[in-house]
């Protein structure tokens, strides 16, 4: 079989941005996602845009590379690529958050202003939702927040397990003027994103029923719940009543991201998924990398729907140690809804083409099944590529039976060096002379039924 390289180009970091002034020591740190100079980084908190300012809170260690002494860490930007970062915005300083700041979302309430939901633990690990408002509307970063007197707000009762509730989503508001908002939660051995509603957004009540649950899932960490426009390019409001939408429920867990779709009716505050969580079939997930505990907003400034997710580093606590810092973001990603509408879409957002400079193109040239093309003149130690293959045959692609087959896995077995049928075919980057060392990003076609994937 013979592959074609439609197109390749490899633009090259374009200055030296985040994290580069380390680069000539840690060549693997990385300079087009966003993390913090040093120390440990996991859940994105709270991303959202106010007042021409993109603010970004993150899980934090402030004392060292490992996991610990969880704040709220705070970077503004206006460009989503370069950053600000300021003093924290919450520590763990109060009895109802001593072990902990731990993930939650910020809401833009009906006069305009902010306010952070979060949850903290209790010194005998208790879990609870506590509430936060900026101390300085004037100050254009929002520099303070100000933990609420009536904290906390939330308290695990009625059998949830207090050492499983935690994670509260962005709140959204019904035609009723009443504020809704889902904390993942533990219960009667069931992940459930649980509801409460608030008409002040500091008395809250639970709900007869969770907005979802789940028996095969375990805890539904970092719970994400969203309208996307059904016939447009463009994302929705937290809060929308389009009528022509649907609603996406986001839920961590197993160290995956999965979302179901389905329709919302708010006068009733019934969720009819189209399907379920681990239902046996095709699992729709926002990545099959490392990539979770993920947590979207909408921009306000450009109609349009974001999503951020925790990379987790795999090479162990002494080498974060040795390097000093653990963790970062993905490069933040526009969703929107398919066309067919069966599931959600993503891509990077264009800010991040800010960052390429001069580039290395390669255009219209065939490979034989097996063969190696290097690149020359990538100077960068790190790049940006778009490249295009064509096939010129996939009837001899190998069937695959969807049910129970988990992508990632299979990519794990058979790796590239593995010849299939169709692929793999793809990109060896860090590769050294002679390809001793290398790391391949592959692709391997299969077919399902009467489609390639």
């Amino acid at each position: 079989m013979q592959i074609s390289v439609i197109r390749f180009v490899a633009f090259c970091l374009a200055l030296a941005c985040v994290g580069a002034e380390s680069s000539i020591e840690q060549p693997y740190r990385t300079a087009y996602h966003f993390q913090p100079p040093k120390n440990w980084m996991n859940d994105p908190n709270g991303p959202m845009f106010y007042k021409g300012v993109y603010h970004l809170f993150y899980q934090y260690n402030p004392y060292g590379p490992l996991w610990g002494n969880i704040t709220w860490a705070h970077s503004v930007s206006y460009d989503l690529v370069n950053w600000l970062h300021l003093p924290h915005a919450l520590s763990p300083t109060d009895p109802f958050d001593i072990k902990g700041c731990f993930s939650g979302s910020t809401t833009i309430l009906s006069d305009g202003k902010p306010a952070i939901l979060y949850t903290g633990v209790y010194a005998n690990d208790s879990q609870v939702q506590n509430l936060a408002l900026p101390a300085n509307l004037t100050d254009p970063f929002l520099t303070e927040w100000v933990k609420s007197p009536l904290n906390p707000l939330i308290i695990p009762i009625d059998g949830i397990d207090p050492k499983n509730f935690r994670d509260p989503s962005t709140a959204w508001q019904g035609p009723d003027g009443i504020w809704r908002v889902i904390v993942g939660g533990h219960q009667n051995g069931q992940g459930k994103a649980i509801l409460y509603q608030s008409k002040d957004f500091v008395n809250w009540i639970r709900s007869t029923n969770p907005l979802r649950s789940s028996a095969k899932t375990g805890m539904f960490e970092c719970p994400d719940f969203y309208p996307v426009s059904i016939n447009g390019n463009y994302g929705v409001d937290t809060s929308s009543q389009d009528k022509l939408t649907k609603h996406v429920l986001k839920a961590s867990f197993n160290g995956n991201d999965y979302y179901i779709l389905g329709s919302y009716t708010p006068q009733t505050d019934n969720f009819s998924a189209e399907s379920d969580f681990l239902d046996g079939s095709f699992d729709f997930r926002y990545d099959y990398g490392k990539f979770y505990a993920s947590k979207t907003f909408y921009d306000s400034s450009k109609k349009r729907r974001i999503s951020w997710g925790w990379i987790a580093e795999m090479d162990g606590d002494a080498n974060a140690l040795e390097k000093g810092w653990s963790g970062l973001q993905s490069i933040p990603r526009s969703i929107l809804l398919s066309k067919t509408g069966k599931q959600l879409i993503q891509w990077p957002i264009k800010e991040i083409e800010t960052l390429r400079a001069e580039n290395v193109s390669i255009q219209e040239k065939q490979l034989k099944g097996g063969s190696v093309l290097e690149v020359l003149g990538v100077p960068a130690s790190q790049a940006d590529v778009e490249v295009a293959f064509d096939l010129t045959n996939l009837k001899k692609a190998e069937f695959m039976v969807p049910d129970g087959v988990d992508p990632r896995a299979l990519g794990s077995q058979q790796t590239a060096s593995f010849r299939g049928m169709v692929g793999p075919f793809g990109l060896l980057v860090l590769a050294s002379q002679g390809l001793t060392e290398q790391t391949a990003v592959f692709v391997r076609i299969f077919k399902i039924c009467c489609a390639h994937v």
